[in-house]
């Protein structure tokens, strides 16, 4: 059985269902999930899957909740070559900075090593009234790339 490790960074909310509703779904399928709200790079596996799930905030920024744990990823020791990402971002492309807070978490990512693991998600709000139903679209053909 796999191991996902769920990472989500939520001003209001919506990225934290999501990853909630993922992890549910990953559940139901036999894999093994673990649940961080606005981690510490230290409460999770430098190895393995993880899946990270982020709304953007203001002018493409991260969460606040999620902005030490992107913080941490960029210092210089960091290594994340041994961990394998999915990434999700929720924004509304009414803005120039549409889903800019996974744009840079995902890059920050890529440049430590860690290898993203098929397609990101960008969900437009101005699209979908309920997030998880495109997410769940996805992660129905992303758990096939495990």
């Amino acid at each position: 059985m796999k191991k996902v490790t769920l990472i989500s960074g939520s001003t209001m909310g919506s990225a934290e269902y999501v990853a909630e509703h993922l992890a549910e779904i990953l559940s139901n399928e036999g894999f093994e999930t673990d649940l961080h709200h606005g981690p510490s790079l230290n409460d999770l596996p430098n190895e393995g899957i993880w899946l990270v799930v982020t709304s953007t905030h203001g002018a493409g920024d991260l969460p606040d909740n999620l902005q030490p744990f992107a913080n941490e990823i960029s210092a210089d020791s960091v290594d994340l070559s041994n961990v394998t990402f999915g990434a999700i971002g929720i924004g509304s492309s009414e803005y120039d900075t549409f889903c800019g807070a996974i744009r840079t978490l995902d890059q920050k990512l890529v440049e430590k090593g860690a290898t993203r693991l098929g397609d990101r998600l960008e969900i437009d709000i101005q699209k979908y009234d309920i997030p998880e139903d495109p997410a769940e679209e996805w992660i129905a053909s992303w758990k096939n790339l495990l």
